[in-house]
């Protein structure tokens, strides 16, 4: 499983920041606004899942949706 978190380091980026490390799920982690711009994302966080977009809400959900690793 391939997952990106597209992060500035606010604090909602934080809070999945936090919860995926307390899941033990590892990530990838970007901060390059640029790329972020490249890929057409206006806000952040954004957790990519295998190649899924997922907004704050949504990603909150399957991060609590996962079993600690």
């Amino acid at each position: 499983m391939e997952i990106t978190l597209y992060s500035t380091h606010c604090p909602r980026c934080c809070v999945l920041e936090k919860k995926l490390q307390q899941k033990n799920i590892s990530y990838e982690e970007v901060n390059d606004v640029e790329i972020m711009k490249e890929k057409g994302y206006l806000s952040v966080p954004v957790l990519e899942v295998d190649g899924t977009s997922m907004d704050f809400k949504t990603a909150n959900d399957w991060i609590n949706s996962q079993e600690v690793r």
